[in-house]
Parts: structure tokens; sequence; C-alpha cells
């Protein structure tokens, strides 16, 4: 059951005041009264008021002055302004200084039905609208508290990635250890490419370290450092270009990485079979078809795969890039008929594609 509303009668006529206090309490509610504005204000102050009905012509402090001082107060209750007068300009000025409502006083006493009704609607409307700003407070603290959350988790994301980039880096300066100290050719080649394929898994977590966004990875950015590291293990006889488009690819970092690694050992492969007699160029290049698919090729102009009489065609490369194609759910195969070697691999772009145009130093040099 709904308690009952608690009512602050302010007037100074005696009469007036029992005569409404009677009517009001008829309809429910608990009625206290106050003869002047200064008790009505200290009265409201006190709290344990639920709406206020507050005359207009009192000595000392008036009508709307009462109304200012209690508007003042935190949390104050609405406030029903009644007035004998008919002058439209006294409830206008009542109702921009706060007040929720206005009802004529009439000398039969027939406005103390509309005040009851006033009154009434005036508290449901209070307390809708403070129920509002407390759920909007609670939303600003919970959606503060979510992106705090966020926050540390981003933060936390990075460390990880930042403290997994420099173990990574640590087993490839082991590995670049091993690799001089080694004796044969085999057992150099052999490091030298496991070497690359950590550097090309730490890059990604150094990517990510360095973003502020760990969720996405710019595929034009992680290739270029992927490739620039290729670059620099590769012997001065080989050149090493990059091809990007003017759009950006963004991708999971998972996709990313899996990327990487596949053109980790295609690029390893062409560096170690593609010109076995001499120097030449090997080119990477990330292509996007369309909206739906991007393509990225690595290709070469050296004595191809069929010059190589199977020597390519096995081995713990091949069983990677296939391993990272299934990942993917990528296509991959080699072309045809290409006068060198050239591998393609396709697949379902997985992320959003913004215009920001981004190019390698070595991919502009080859574009033009």
């Amino acid at each position: 059951m709904r308690s009952a509303l608690r009512i602050l009668y302010i007037d100074d006529d005696p009469a007036a005041t029992r005569l409404a206090q009677k009517h009001l309490e008829r309809n429910g509610f608990i009625v206290e009264c106050a003869n002047d504005g200064e008790s009505g204000v200290a009265r409201v102050a006190q709290g344990d008021v639920d709406a206020v009905a507050l005359d207009h012509v009192m000595p000392r402090k008036d009508g709307l002055a009462t109304l200012a001082a209690i508007r003042a107060l935190p949390n104050a209750p609405p406030v029903v302004y009644v007035t004998a007068t008919d002058d439209s300009h006294v409830a206008v000025a009542a109702l921009k200084a706060g007040a929720a409502d206005y009802v004529f006083k009439d000398i039969g006493g027939e406005f103390l039905s509309l005040l009851a009704t006033a009154i009434e609607q005036a508290v449901a409307k209070y307390r809708l609208q403070r129920a509002k700003k407390e759920m909007e407070v609670e939303i600003r603290v919970a959606r503060d508290r979510f992106q705090a959350l966020a926050a540390e988790r981003e933060v936390l994301l990075r460390e990880v990635n930042h403290r997994v980039g420099n173990s990574l880096q640590l087993i490839s300066s082991l590995l670049g250890i091993q690799e001089a100290a080694s004796t044969t050719d085999e057992a150099k080649m052999a490091l030298q490419q496991a070497r690359q394929r950590v550097m090309a898994i730490a890059q990604l977590h150094r990517q990510l370290y360095t973003s502020n966004d760990v969720a996405s990875v710019s595929l034009n950015e992680y290739l270029a450092t992927v490739v620039g590291d290729l670059r620099r293990a590769a012997s001065d006889r080989s050149t090493i270009v990059l091809l990007l488009p003017e759009e950006t690819v963004d991708v999971i970092p998972d996709h990313a990485l899996a990327i990487g690694v596949m053109i980790t050992e295609l690029v390893l492969n062409a560096l170690k079979h593609a010109y076995p007699a001499g120097e030449g160029a090997v080119r990477v290049e990330l292509r996007a078809e369309g909206s739906e698919r991007i393509a990225v090729i690595v290709e070469d102009d050296g004595v191809g795969r069929d010059g190589l009489a199977g020597a390519a065609n096995k081995g713990l490369g091949q069983t990677i890039v296939s391993a990272m194609a299934s990942k993917l759910d990528a296509e991959w195969g080699y072309e045809k008929n290409y006068p060198g070697t050239r591998a393609t691999v396709r697949m379902g772009r997985r992320a959003a594609v913004k215009a920001s145009p981004i190019s390698d130093p070595d991919s502009a040099n080859a574009a033009a």
C-alpha cells in the first residue's frame, strides 16, 4: 500500500489554512502547517516533506521569496503555488522561479480539489525526474567503471605484448649467437631461418605494444617491419621489394601473425633457391582485391620451380605455409608458367579498410 504524502501548507491566514488542512487530510494527505515563509523554509530544511503548498501573499517574506529560499535547499520538494490574484504575471513568475504548478485560490474553496490533484501530479513528476537522475548517475558510474577496466585491460595487454616481445628478441639473439658459432652452411641456414621466424612473431608483439589499438593490426605496417628484418638478414646480392596498397588493411593480430609467418617462409625459400648463380630481386606485394578479399604475393625472377628439380618442393617451410594457410582458411599455391616463381595467398578480408595511404620506402621506388 502506498504511504500517505506529507504536505507542508504555508499560509498566514489561519482560517484558510484550517480549511485546506481538513480537505487535504480527507484526501489521504498528512498535512503540516506554517504561518509564514521563514518557519516554512525552516521546516522544509528539516526534511521528510513530500510537497509544499505555498500562498502568494504573506507578510515579511512573500510567496516568491519563500519559493526561492525553498528551491535553494538541497533535495527541495516540489512546490505548488497558491494565489488569490487573477494576475497571470504572478503565476508566470512562480513557474519561472521553480514552482511545479500553480492553483488560483477562490473564496468558496473549490480550488482545494485542484490543489490535491496538482500536489499528486507534482510529486509523481518529481519522483520520476529524481529516479531518472539517479539512473543517469548509475549509468555514468557503470560507464566510468567499464572504461577504467577497459583501460586497465589494455595496459595489461600492452605489458604482456612488451614482455613477450622482449623474450622473443632474447631468443632471436641466442639463435644469432648459435648461428655465428656454427661451422656448417646447412646449420647456419637452419638457424637463420629459425631466427627469422621468431622475428616475424616478435615484430607483431612490438607493434601491439606500441599501438593504441590492441584489437587490430595494420597489415601494411606489420609487413613493412617483417620485410625490413628479412632485408637485414639477406645477402648483399639479394633485393627484397615490398609493394603496398594505398589503403590500410586492418586484421586481427592472429591473422597478421599467420600472414607474417607465411611471407617469412616464402621469402626465405626464394632467397635460398631463386638465384643460385647470382643476385636478384624478391618482391612481396599486399593487394586488395575488392572490398571482401586480399592477396599476398611473393615472387622472384629466378630459375623457377622447374629449375630446382624438386629441391624447394618439400621441407619445413612448405609445411609451415600450408599450416598458416589452413588457419586463415586461405587459398595458396604457385603460379604455373610464371618465368620465375610466384606464390599467391588469397583470403577473405576480416576487417574494415580505412583510406589511409601508407608506403614503404623501397615500395615507392619499385612502383616508380
